[in-house]
């Protein structure tokens, strides 16, 4: 096994679930745990970091079989890279960060780019030649959460605290991990429930390199309540002075805390993820809506109605699609739509527009339209093609012309 951390911030007791779990399972099979760090991003890395995390890990016991770094193969990485440029599974793509992040990014132009062109742009990246943000490297494969393509390698004009200034070009997570996992033999990639959309992509990148695959398992996330377990807003509490004890300063004995991360176990909502696993794959996804708010669209782009494709297994379009129309009334979710623009809040309110799933197009709000005691009762909206619309902060289901149906809610007992 191997425990990864990003030596980017201050480790808590999430991470010391993630440590039993690693070492705590490769020693009761007999086995042996790397500690890995996964220093992909020059930008955030510092050395104090590098050393609390090993100070951490010890302090609770666990020795690692080795101390590694996700840069000490950096260069087995960028022939990796090229191999798979070679094999016609990874091109360079010019969109912007901003144009591929959220639901539905439009397809990359430069997908099927030559082959020997990728070479020499990739080339031209490491090189220095392109800007940061101008060109990335990108994989050729849809993951389960629908994200299509993922980035392997970005420019970043930022010196490696190990390398210096030998690389300008950095891989990603998505990238790294399952092929340091590979060079180091790990036979069990342990990692939270977050990355399982991640799975796809791990299995993926190291067949279509031909090498060592490990299997992945995920656990579920450790979440305490009056607890921060984020390092972005530890970080923010440490140096705003708020807070300077933990754990550890307080007294918690490693060996509490251990035993706690024992008693916690594996187990997350497994009959409930077994269920949305086959349901994933066997269900055909339909869009309804339970509480139906009334929308008119008063600039509607044409008088009849437009046909818009929808997948029936988001993460597998090849599976098929059906057409659902769209027309000048559709029907929201009543809690897709807030009068009062609260602060978190990302669907649709006066003054914040939202984008309809699949539609390609983005409402915003004209009207609010009550009955006689207040009550919402319709919504007068314009639309604006997405490709033109600032990017909206949601994407919301809706229905045209809907059927009605029964829906069955359970509940807790």
């Amino acid at each position: 096994t191997r425990f990864p951390p990003e030596p980017n911030g201050i480790l808590h007791i999430g991470h010391a679930k993630a440590i039993n779990f690693n070492f705590g399972y490769a020693k009761a099979n007999g086995g042996v745990c790397f500690l890995r760090y996964d220093d992909t991003n020059p930008e955030k890395e510092e050395e104090k970091y590098f050393t609390a995390i090993r100070e951490m890990v010890e302090w609770l016991g666990y020795q690692p079989y080795a101390v590694t770094h996700a840069s000490d193969y950096f260069d087995q990485l960028y022939s990796w890279a090229l191999e798979l440029i070679r094999r016609g599974q990874a091109y360079v793509c010019h969109q912007k960060v901003e144009e591929i992040k959220g639901h539905n990014p439009p397809p990359s132009p430069w997908r099927d780019r030559p082959v020997e062109e990728s070479l020499l742009l990739f080339e031209d990246m490491r090189k220095g030649k392109f800007g940061e943000g101008e060109a990335t490297l990108r994989m050729k494969l849809v993951m389960e959460d629908g994200k299509m393509d993922p980035v392997a390698y970005r420019v970043k004009f930022t010196p490696h605290h190990r390398t210096g200034d030998k690389w300008c070009i950095y891989p990603t997570y998505d990238y790294t991990h399952c092929l340091c996992d590979s060079i180091e033999h790990i036979t069990h990639s342990l990692c939270t429930k977050e990355f399982q959309a991640r799975r796809s992509s791990y299995f993926w990148l190291c067949n279509a390199l031909d090498v060592y695959c490990p299997v992945q398992w995920e656990y579920g996330r450790l979440n305490l309540l009056y607890t921060v377990v984020s390092k972005r807003k530890i970080i923010r509490l440490v140096e705003t002075g708020a807070v300077r004890t933990a754990l550890r300063r307080r007294g918690f004995p490693p060996e509490a805390i251990n035993n706690f991360c024992a008693r916690v176990g594996a187990v997350g909502q497994v009959l409930e993820a077994c269920v949305r696993e086959v349901l994933n794959e066997q269900a055909p996804r339909a869009m309804a809506v339970l509480e139906p708010l009334k929308v008119t669209i008063t600039n509607f782009p044409t008088p009849e109605t437009i046909d818009v494709l929808v997948p029936d297994f988001p993460a597998d379009e090849s599976r098929g699609s059906h057409k659902v129309p769209f027309q000048p009334i559709v029907y929201i979710e009543e809690t897709d739509f807030r009068e009062e623009l609260d602060k978190g809040y990302k669907r649709l309110a006066p003054g914040q527009p939202v984008g309809l799933r699949h539609a390609g197009y983005v409402i915003a709000v004209q009207n609010v339209i009550k009955n006689a005691s207040g009550r919402v009762m319709e919504l007068e909206v314009t639309c604006t093609k997405s490709e033109v619309a600032e990017k909206p902060k949601a994407f919301i289901h809706w229905v045209s012309e809907p059927l009605p149906c029964e829906v069955r809610l359970y509940e807790r007992l």
